[in-house]
């Protein structure tokens, strides 16, 4: 009987402590925790990086790191399917204001990496530079043949991003300011098609993050015919020179608290960084 009395004694603190457990962002190491991140092709490698790296250092996470374009990301941080947004575009007032009827909170911007956005030739080209209006240009159609800028006697073929990429958006804004691309231009769902469009392609051109340029040759942009041909290098977006350097952000519903917060915390901290250098992009310079 003694036995019995102890068993549920025993039985009582457990469950009493068990009633005074912590709130999911305030438990502890022991408790599993996830993280979904949507939006930007052009940061999902980086992205997908920064998960797996804080998911060794913390085996109870779970980060869940998805693509699908900016537009796709800011769609999901609206709806309330993604806790963090990941886009290569500063968001629009509309869009913040959608985040904040629907979800009750005000968008936090958080700038992780820098970017600079490069134009891509195919390594065999010739060209040595292009000027903005030379770009704005060849993707307008308004030059077609690779020997008017330097390169080739050969159709220029274009290829860029559909219209959900931040890179898109960012691309059609600053080099074509609105105006539409040429309708012979080829819109691929990723920046890694991009590249390997112009890989195989001795007469394509495209754009995109500087992190994915490893198969095809970057050139050096002017802004002007009178200006110096500028390289998309991290001391160039750094000291602003390169005309399409961005920022790559996080977007939040509200500022992020419990795990959420301490894995922003670590993707902004020297070892988070580190991975932005890894993945070809450029750290923020308050890093170095």
């Amino acid at each position: 009987m003694k036995t019995v009395r102890r068993w549920v004694v025993l039985m009582g603190l457990i469950a009493s402590v068990a009633g005074c457990a912590a709130p999911p962002d305030q438990q502890g190491s022991g408790q599993a925790q996830s993280l979904t991140v949507k939006g930007s092709d052009t940061m999902v490698q980086l992205g997908q990086r920064w998960a797996e790296a804080y998911m060794k250092e913390h085996p109870n996470t779970t980060v869940q790191v998805t693509g699908g374009g900016s537009g796709t990301g800011i769609a999901a941080l609206v709806n309330g399917s993604t806790q963090i947004c990941q886009s290569s575009r500063p968001m629009k007032d509309e869009e913040k204001s959608a985040v904040k009827q629907q979800r009750g909170a005000d968008v936090v911007e958080v700038p992780v990496a820098l970017d600079s956005l490069a134009i891509y030739v195919n390594k065999q080209n010739k060209a040595e530079h292009l000027t903005l209006e030379q770009i704005r240009r060849i993707f307008r159609a308004e030059i077609t043949n690779w020997k008017d800028v330097g390169g080739p006697d050969a159709m220029i073929v274009l290829y860029g991003r559909e219209n959900s990429s931040g890179t898109y958006v960012y691309f059609k804004e600053h080099v074509l300011a609105n105006a539409d691309f040429a309708e012979r231009y080829q819109a691929l769902p990723g920046t890694a098609a991009v590249t390997n469009a112009v890989a195989k392609d001795v007469a394509g051109i495209g754009y995109g993050g500087i992190g994915y340029a490893t198969d095809v040759k970057t050139l050096p942009i002017m802004n002007d015919a009178t200006s110096q041909p500028v390289s998309p290098t991290m001391d160039n977006v750094y000291n602003g020179s390169y005309p399409l350097s961005r920022s790559l952000y996080w977007y939040t519903a509200g500022p992020l608290t419990g795990t959420g917060k301490d894995f922003q915390d670590w993707v902004l901290s020297p070892e988070g960084q580190k991975i932005v250098t890894a993945v070809g992009y450029y750290p923020l310079k308050n890093s170095q």
